[in-house]
């Protein structure tokens, strides 16, 4: 079963670690993978030539001009179909601050991961603790 980026109120912080704030430019939901993009906080993605990397976890919904917690490292529940143990990576295409089990395989796309499946719904997610490439052929 592939995993399930539960988007619309499915994800929840089960523990959040190093709480911030920040200020949004961008419509958030809870769980979704943020970064920096022209100097403000939006939703991360893989896809090339407008990746964003992943650098904190959204602890609550939000839109642009509003300020939000944030953590560097968080469990994250409400997915589905994850393999426990497997790596977790920020989404490629229009998905933009969702996760998925599948490593971005496009030249050019972000290819690092973001965090490891705890559960079948349950991850631990670190962005920004790993390196990053932007090919297939350089597997973190």
């Amino acid at each position: 079963m592939a995993l399930t980026d539960n988007t619309t109120g499915g994800r929840i912080i089960l523990q959040g670690i190093g709480k911030v704030r920040i200020a949004l430019s961008d419509t958030v939901e809870v769980g979704d993978m943020l970064g920096v993009s022209s100097n403000t906080w939006v939703r991360a993605l893989a896809t090339t030539p407008n990746q964003v990397h992943a650098r904190l976890v959204a602890g609550q919904a939000g839109i642009s001009g509003e300020e939000i917690d944030a953590y560097p490292l968080a469990v994250i529940g409400g997915l589905t179909g994850m393999t426990i143990g497997a790596l977790v990576y920020v989404a490629e295409g229009t998905l933009k601050g969702e996760v998925t089990a599948t490593a971005p395989s496009t030249t050019g796309d972000v290819n690092a991961p973001v965090g490891i499946s705890l559960t079948a719904t349950d991850w631990f997610a670190h962005p920004g603790s790993m390196p990053v490439y932007h090919d297939a052929d350089h597997l973190a």
